[in-house]
């Protein structure tokens, strides 16, 4: 099978997008990348791959997305500082760690790393 460009957008279902926003620009360390109207935020997390919200009361907190990343010390470290503490953290048999929050709608946020490197 041929490999394909692919950009990614992954949703979250939110109550109010203006206080989600507040939100996910605190969890994220940045601002949206863009607003594709009033019931959207768009967050770039690397090239062609993107976290929307989404204004959909009856939908609102049952979201479920994890991202793997190189550094996994690096981005809860400064989720941490920016004043947000993970719902869960767990280490596989293999090594591998999540760390996972949850915003205040009750979707789920995880972020995924290899195990950390012993000396």
């Amino acid at each position: 099978m041929r490999r394909m460009s692919v950009d990614l957008f992954a949703g979250l279902p939110v109550k109010d997008i203006g206080a989600a926003s507040v939100w996910y620009e605190r969890f994220f360390g940045m601002a949206p990348a863009f607003l594709p109207n009033d019931v959207e935020a768009v967050w770039e997390l690397a090239e062609h791959r993107y976290i929307f919200i989404e204004e959909s009361v009856e939908r609102a907190g049952h979201a479920l997305i994890t991202v793997f990343v190189e550094d996994l010390d690096a981005v809860t470290g400064g989720i941490t500082e920016r004043g947000i503490e993970p719902a869960k953290r767990e280490t596989y048999e293999n090594g591998v760690r999540k760390i996972t929050y949850r915003d205040p709608d009750g979707n789920e946020i995880g972020y995924g790393g290899g195990p950390t490197e012993t000396a």
